[in-house]
């Protein structure tokens, strides 16, 4: 299985540390601009709503693709705002990043990270580990969030991940 991974990007960061442009680049993810070119079934990942993303994703993310928000931290709210006419919106359970920018502020993910999350909780991890390979601190990234990821992925249902998160 391999899902299809897309970014909307609203160019609002550094070019040179997007991580959506270089996952684009090595054709393992396409990135759109235009609200049109987002499939209406895909599973947005998105840090403001209540849904956590789970295992029961897994047939949304096989039929629609997984969709990233490649924005600035401090528009969240605005870009988001844009994306409401769609229906699957997930946040992604906690997740420890390890990118230059936000090491160690939990949630504060790359597009990367957010889709090496995402692949792993639905059991798509050897997609996860090709995709993880573009950058020297990805597997970390992984190695780091193992005993998560792997809790994640095992979870029948939503609450149990969010039972699991209240005991972490």
């Amino acid at each position: 299985m391999t899902v299809r991974l897309l970014t909307y990007h609203v160019n609002q960061d550094d070019p040179k540390k997007c991580t959506a442009k270089k996952l684009k680049r090595l054709g393992f993810a396409e990135i759109t601009h235009d609200l049109h070119g987002i499939p209406f079934n895909a599973v947005i990942l998105n840090p403001l709503v209540k849904t956590v993303f789970s295992p029961e994703d897994r047939v949304y993310a096989e039929r629609g693709g997984i969709v990233a928000v490649d924005c600035s931290w401090n528009k969240v709210d605005e870009v988001f705002s844009r994306l409401k006419r769609f229906r699957n919106h997930r946040a992604l359970p906690f997740i420890v990043p390890v990118n230059p920018v936000n090491y160690g502020k939990p949630f504060q993910l790359t597009t990367l990270e957010a889709f090496i999350t995402a692949l792993y909780i639905i059991g798509a991890e050897q997609q996860a580990e090709e995709i993880s390979s573009i950058y020297k601190w990805s597997q970390h990234f992984i190695d780091l969030n193992k005993r998560f990821l792997e809790a994640y992925r095992n979870a029948s249902t939503r609450q149990e991940i969010i039972e699991f998160m209240k005991r972490i």
